[in-house]
């Protein structure tokens, strides 16, 4: 089927593939972030160290990045349909192999095939809302996946969450196996196998090339802050990443039809909407870097509870990505992106300036509403900016685009903010460490969590370690709030100037 002939679904139809694609898309979201919540579990279970189960999280999250422009290219071929329905087969095989693991090699093994199965899952979810509403519908069924996009991780941690306390970390993998057998039978009744027609071979360097390229950024982002900047992993990496991005380049300005056209990033709607969804999204995963340890060391709640804590941040995302649309309509793209942004960085800027120990959750939470309504402004317009910017028939690759573009971001934020939280927090608490014995100290120089179990053994200081502690961490979180701030400040005055045009290009 040609994708100009399935725009012409009925209306009925359009809503049943809407609903199929976010619950598939749901499934994948939910397992990016589900699994840190057992870390501590799947240590004792596997008798694993801190850097295994660090792997069986990062495995999921590069092999996923590495092969979306790849996967998603060939759902263009070969069927959206086709490729979605064996991406949830794939998917939901290898979280159901994860939650019955007997050991690290197995968890590892099906932590990699749900990369698989999610690459091929998410940019086809996008690219079929593309591919099949009209375009008179299509910003506000983007809206509704952006939502999703956005908001989905955090009640997936939600979820998540509340599935370990429920049961055990083997619960964590009900929540996408069930989401895969909802969204199978809806696939296979509502979602047209839509293509794209070429008589050109399909772009193996290039696919390779973007695989090499992207592993060794992820990689770098990864091991930088773990490792240090200067270690032979991390800039073994950085030089695969560089080769594999110049290599990628080179070869796709050669061909007659690329994997990705790169001189499409000369076009004001491809490049504004990249660069908008690569920092946001990066400073969103750096606030939840600091969010999280905020929550659990310094105000001393469970997970679920600090799960619960980020809701009204994800409610309102959700909310303002399916207003987006009309607003959009009303003030354009550009305008619509500007308002989110600053309304995010005033949001960082709130947090920065009242977060407090006493305050506890009360000084974050104005912060957390405007950043939510902020991040739901800025995401569908940029989504939708993206997608608009290469034909139909390669929505595959546009919405794979999209999707390297939040990873990359993820990654680069989590390293950045990440890195500004723990050179303030060490700073700020080096002065508090006078007559605290060297190793406690030393420990408590490393992070807040380290500093509260050296406080737990009753020492004469734990009180006042523990207090410091706290109010270090409130200090290299503001510093990183500060980061995020002047990150938005560049961004606007780039939307400003570079972002997308009320008439198409």
């Amino acid at each position: 089927m040609r994708p100009i002939e399935s725009r012409n679904l009925p209306a009925r139809q359009r809503r049943q593939i809407l609903i199929g694609v976010c619950i598939a898309l749901m499934a994948v979201i939910s397992s990016v972030s589900g699994l840190n919540i057992a870390q501590p579990n799947l240590a004792v279970e596997f008798d694993a160290s801190q850097a295994e189960v660090l792997l069986f999280i990062n495995i999921y999250t590069i092999t996923l990045a590495a092969l979306l422009l790849p996967l998603g290219a060939m759902g263009d071929r070969w069927g959206r349909k086709s490729v979605l329905l064996a991406g949830l087969v794939v998917f939901g095989i290898a979280n159901a192999a994860a939650g019955l693991a007997t050991s690290s090699g197995v968890m590892l093994a099906a932590r990699f095939l749900s990369g698989v199965g999610a690459a091929m899952i998410m940019p086809v979810t996008l690219a079929v809302i593309t591919s099949t509403f009209p375009d008179e519908e299509r910003s506000k069924a983007i809206g509704v996946w952006t939502a999703v996009a956005g908001g989905g991780g955090i009640l997936g941690m939600f979820l998540s969450a509340a599935l370990v306390d429920a049961g055990s970390w083997r619960w964590l993998f009900v929540l996408p196996v069930t989401l895969v057998l909802a969204a199978i039978p809806m696939t296979l009744r509502s979602i047209p196998n839509s293509r794209e027609e070429s008589e050109h071979k399909f772009d193996i360097v290039g696919s390779l090339a973007s695989v090499v390229a992207i592993v060794g950024i992820i990689l770098v982002l990864l091991e930088g802050p773990e490792r240090g900047w200067s270690n032979s992993v991390t800039l073994t990496s950085l030089a695969i990443g560089a080769a594999g991005t110049l290599g990628f380049t080179a070869w796709e300005l050669r061909q007659q039809r690329p994997l990705l056209d790169v001189r499409l990033f000369r076009k004001r709607n491809l490049a504004s909407g990249s660069v908008s969804i690569l920092a946001v999204f990066g400073v969103q995963a750096g606030v939840f870097v600091v969010l999280y340890p905020f929550f659990q060391a310094v105000l001393g709640w469970s997970g679920l509870r600090s799960t619960i804590a980020l809701m009204p941040m994800a409610v309102l995302m959700m909310a303002a990505s399916g207003l987006a649309p009309r607003v959009a309509a009303r003030i354009g793209a550009r305008t619509t992106m500007a308002s989110g942004i600053v309304l995010f960085g005033a949001g960082l800027a709130l947090m920065a300036a009242f977060v407090s120990v006493g305050g506890g959750y009360l000084s974050v939470l104005p912060g957390m509403v405007a950043m939510g309504l902020g991040m739901g402004l800025i995401m569908t317009p940029s989504t939708e900016a993206i997608t608009s910017s290469l034909p139909r028939e390669r929505q595959g690759v546009a919405s794979a685009l999209n999707d390297v573009t939040r990873e990359v971001g993820t990654a680069l934020g989590v390293a950045l903010l990440g890195a500004v939280l723990a050179a303030g927090y060490r700073n700020a608490i080096d002065s508090h460490l006078q007559g605290v014995p060297a190793a406690a100290a030393g420990s408590a120089r490393k992070g807040i969590a380290n500093a509260m179990a050296v406080a737990d053994e009753s020492h004469p200081y734990s009180q006042a370690l523990i207090r410091a502690a706290r109010e270090s961490f409130v200090t290299g979180w503001q510093q990183a709030m500060w980061s995020g701030v002047i990150v938005m400040t560049f961004l606007f005055v780039y939307v400003l100037a570079r972002g997308p045009r009320r008439v198409p290009e």
